[in-house]
C-alpha cells in the first residue's frame, strides 16, 4: 500500500479562478493501493479543489489543451505525463496559457 503523500499543487495563468482564486495548495494524499500518479492526481483535484467549470481545466482523464503542467519545474512530457508516479513533497504547477482577448 502506498504511504500517504504531501506535495504542492498550484495554479497559475488564470486556472487558479477555477479554484477560488487559492494559487497554492499544500495537499496530503491519502495512503491507497495503488501508487499515486498525475492520473489519480487530477480526479483528487477534480473531487477535492476544482469549485466550478470543470470542463476550463480537465478534458477526459487529462488536463485540457492550453494548460501547461510542470512537476518540480520540469515539463510533465519529459517525465511520463499521466504516468509519472508521485513523490512526497513534489510540486505540481498547472499553468493556463489560454487567454481572452
Amino acid at each position: 500500500m502506498a504511504a500517504p503523500l504531501s506535495v504542492q499543487v498550484e495554479f497559475g495563468g488564470g486556472a487558479e479562478l477555477l479554484f477560488d482564486g487559492v494559487k497554492k495548495h499544500q495537499v496530503t494524499l491519502p495512503g491507497q493501493e495503488e501508487p499515486w500518479d498525475i492520473r489519480n492526481l487530477l480526479v483528487w483535484i477534480k473531487k477535492n479543489l476544482l469549485k466550478e467549470r470543470p470542463e476550463l481545466f480537465i478534458r477526459g482523464d487529462s488536463v485540457r489543451p492550453g494548460i501547461l503542467v510542470l512537476i518540480n519545474d520540469a515539463d510533465w512530457e519529459l517525465l511520463g505525463e499521466l504516468d509519472y508516479q508521485l513523490q512526497d513533497q513534489d510540486s505540481i504547477l498547472f499553468i493556463s496559457t489560454l487567454h481572452g482577448g
